[in-house]
């Protein structure tokens, strides 16, 4: 039996694929932004902050970072509402992202810290500069040139993960390649081109980190 291909009965539902794309690709922007910023403020706190605040990460980070993502999800989208934190599907994926990201990027950006030289730290305070002065100007922005490359592979492995949003009905690219595939039945046209857009947006998501990461960091 020859299976014939028809990817010209996907082409009434390009705007499904369409908003797909779009809604991953605003998923995964917002989740990095917010993300990143939670773990650069957790992997400070972890360094720098006290004692009782950095097991509180230590704990964040661990229990994110050794239990499934869609567990995680699950746990936001069906288990909050049992004490009363009702959340959308799109709500709940971009909270589910914006955690997950946020503890591998704490570890990833406390290595970044704990790499830089204590000699700049000190001459940093020698400055009379603050502690806010020195975590910014110092410490942060050789933390996040020493661990760019870790970052952006990271973030890029997260918006592949994102993929299992579609489990809650968050309309993102999977999400819209399941829909199509309930209406015409063209499973093998459909999810292959829902693999290759995922697979443009990861070349496109690296090379544009890539460049954002000459003009940031030039020197690197």
């Amino acid at each position: 039996m020859t299976y014939k291909l028809e990817f010209g009965e996907l082409l009434p539902y390009w705007d499904v694929l369409a908003q797909g794309l779009l809604f991953t690709i605003v998923l995964t922007l917002v989740s990095t932004v917010v993300g990143v910023a939670l773990g650069t403020a957790a992997a400070s706190a972890r360094t720098f902050g006290p004692k009782w605040l950095g097991r509180l990460v230590d704990v964040y980070v661990e229990l994110i970072r050794n239990t499934p993502f869609l567990v995680q999800l699950f746990f936001i989208f069906f288990g909050l509402p049992s004490i009363g934190l009702k959340l959308t599907e799109t709500q709940a994926a971009f909270l589910a992202m914006v955690v997950n990201l946020g503890a591998y990027s704490t570890e990833i950006i406390r290595a970044g810290i704990e790499a830089v030289p204590k000699g700049h730290v000190e001459a940093g305070v020698s400055l009379a500069m603050t502690k806010w002065q020195v975590l910014r100007h110092v410490v942060l922005k050789q933390a996040f040139q020493k661990v760019y490359p870790a970052l952006s592979s990271q973030i890029v492995i997260v918006m592949l993960g994102s993929s299992v949003v579609s489990q809650i009905s968050a309309e993102d690219l999977t999400y819209a390649a399941n829909f199509i595939q309930s209406r015409n039945f063209r499973a093998f046209e459909v999810y292959l081109v829902a693999a290759l857009l995922y697979l443009l947006l990861a070349i496109a998501m690296r090379a544009i980190l890539r460049g954002l990461g000459r003009v940031i960091f030039p020197k690197a």
